[in-house]
């Protein structure tokens, strides 16, 4: 069993620079003074902080803090109201902007005009005053001027005295929020390429512009030598590296050589890798966002980090070719727990795949939760299963399965021996227990790598997933001519039978954790069967989220302009801005298309 009885609890902290997004309420009002405005006030505010309390009790940013609402001062009946609210949303570093009102009010003359902060308007559905008619017209003034923001409406009407938030209208704004706290969170961050282009991967020529105009992010680029470099002259906190090796002596298990044995590595090679593969895990983390202790130990600069809140590993094959591989440290930063203590995952992509970095921070932001890099590896039809092994696939995957299996590290948390109400589940970090450090460290084994892929030795995580889990697999895709686009597959992990496991699982590198998944289909496009799933995947590579986040994802794509291509998301859960539907009611696919083409880029030109 692991030993981390004792293992602590961080608080949550913010670890990058800037402050944290904060979302800004603006009640507006009819500005007509001599009894339709101050008719208006009360239930005005109330629908402005009810908003704000529905928020800050059920969201988190992903770093675990709280998410601050600022209202508005006064309600903002006209231009100067607005100009005022704007400045002291400016101040206080809001990020996210909803408007409510229960009334007509001056659209143009009180809408929000910040184009780089995601908008949406709450319009009380009341026969006493006409919300919803200010809605639609602020609305048509967002669509004309060019500034998409998402329209709000609930379904039944409510009397004027009504303080409640329906459940509809709740599930907008909290979805709505998610997607805008992440578009803000990643505004002034970095890519940390570590590292170049592995094997010829696409996505890990990372393409600067595309995080720039997209994402608002910078890209920052080191040379893997860096990390030869820090470890030769002893550029990290040695009594952490220490502690951090006797923590992965007591806690990670090994497990078995697969490699012949005329080609083994010895135990003492083995490790001098566990100490490289340890030292490199705190260099990375050192280098995405800095290390207070490297200034007291006289390395200023390399105190200060790269502001990274997402990186990627290049590893093969320059590195992997004479050095210990990266799948501990990749591993490890990308879990929820270390020798520290239950901590935030750092997001960390294999094979610097950035665009997969990509995908992995999108299901962060929105879920709070580690993410599973994987290859989108087999796709296992019923016959080829039966054929194999004589079982036959029954439940969800009787029409087959796909063999999530990364070619190096995904997170523990992936093992799915945390539960939510008894049932496997990847939480996030605020909610893990000890004992669930615990499972995940005792359902993982660590093995020398394959020396025929690393030939620089190293160790290699090995789990299998537990069944049952709802997951999202999604992937960011850059396509000439077309810029970005996300694909989108929600679905369940299964459980197999163990020797039929075994027996599929070890045709390929039985070093690798194995996550078995099937989508949900819909009988239609690419989502007709299991199989066309597999053959309309853009990459060889996929993020993988907990939960059915597949909604939020759209969301949040098009408040970045990023196009959605394929996804088995249920059409009454998709929100988008209004302006989408301009561009095509009946056909709402191609009409995200257009419309993303239309606006551009969040940031500016791609």
């Amino acid at each position: 069993m692991a030993n981390v009885r004792n293992i602590k609890m961080n608080p949550p902290e913010n670890r990058l620079v800037g402050d944290m997004p904060k979302i800004g309420i603006r009640p507006t009002i009819d500005g007509r003074l001599g009894g339709v405005r101050e008719s208006l006030e009360d239930q005005t505010m109330a629908m402005a902080r009810a908003v704000a309390d529905l928020l800050r009790e059920n969201l988190r940013h992903a770093n675990g803090l709280p998410v601050e609402c600022v209202v508005a001062d006064t309600c903002i009946g006209g231009v100067a109201e607005a100009a005022q609210t704007a400045e002291k949303f400016a101040r206080e570093g809001v990020g996210v902007s909803i408007t409510v009102t229960p009334a007509w009010c001056y659209g143009a003359e009180t809408m929000d005009m910040d184009p780089h902060v995601p908008k949406a308007v709450w319009g009380f559905n009341g026969t006493e005053r006409p919300g919803a008619v200010y809605l639609a017209a602020v609305m048509a003034a967002h669509n004309q001027k060019g500034l998409p923001a998402f329209s709000i409406y609930g379904r039944d009407v409510q009397d004027a005295g009504d303080t409640s938030i329906p459940a509809d209208v709740q599930e907008k704004l909290l979805g709505f929020a998610r997607a805008g706290l992440a578009v803000a969170t990643m505004r002034g961050k970095s890519y940390l390429a570590m590292g170049g282009v592995s094997m010829g991967i696409a996505g890990s020529i990372v393409d600067h512009d595309l995080f720039e105009s997209y994402l608002g992010m910078r890209v920052e680029t080191i040379d893997m030598s860096e990390f030869t470099r820090r470890i030769e002259e002893g550029i990290y906190d040695e009594e952490e590296f220490e502690r951090a090796l006797g923590w992965v002596k007591e806690n990670c298990r090994e497990g078995k050589d697969y490699n012949p044995p005329e080609i083994q590595r010895s135990r003492a090679q083995k490790d001098q890798d566990w100490a490289i593969s340890v030292k490199m895990a705190i260099i990375a983390r050192d280098l995405m966002v800095g290390n207070p202790r490297l200034k007291e130990l006289g390395y200023g600069e390399e105190s200060l980090g790269h502001n990274a809140i997402v990186s990627g590993f290049q590893g093969q094959r320059q590195w992997t070719d004479h050095f210990p591989n990266g799948d501990f440290m990749e591993a490890i930063l990308n879990t929820s727990f270390d020798w520290n203590g239950i901590r935030e995952p750092f997001i960390v992509a294999t094979e610097n795949d950035a665009l997969n970095g990509i995908g992995m921070l999108f299901g962060h932001l929105l879920t709070g939760t580690a993410q599973i890099f994987a290859d989108v590896r087999t796709y296992w039809s019923p016959e080829a299963v039966k054929r194999v092994t004589g079982y036959e696939l029954t439940g969800r995957a009787e029409g087959g399965i796909l063999h999530l299996i990364n070619s190096g590290p995904a997170a523990l948390d992936g093992t799915g021996q945390q539960t939510i109400d008894g049932q496997p589940a990847m939480k996030p970090f605020w909610d893990i227990t000890p004992d669930e450090v615990e499972k995940c460290l005792d359902a993982t084994t660590w093995h020398a790598s394959m020396v025929e892929y690393f030939r620089g030795g190293g160790w290699s995580t090995k789990f299998l997933t537990r069944g049952g889990m709802p997951v999202t697999m999604s992937r960011l895709n850059l396509i000439k001519g077309l810029g970005p686009a996300l694909q989108i597959a929600e679905g369940y992990t299964v459980d197999l039978p163990e020797e039929v496991h075994r027996v599929l699982d070890e045709r390929t590198n039985p070093t690798w954790p194995t996550t078995w998944f099937v989508p949900n289909l819909t009988g239609s496009g690419p989502f007709r069967d299991v199989y066309t799933v597999m053959y309309n995947w853009g990459a060889n590579h996929g993020a993988i989220s907990y939960g059915h986040v597949g909604a939020g994802l759209i969301t949040l794509a098009s408040m970045l302009r990023i196009p959605v291509y394929m996804h088995n998301v249920p059409e009454e859960k998709i929100f988008r801005p209004s302006a989408w539907t301009a561009f095509g009611a009946m056909d709402p696919q191609g009409a995200d298309f257009r419309a993303c083409a239309n606006f551009g880029p969040l940031y500016g030109e791609y």
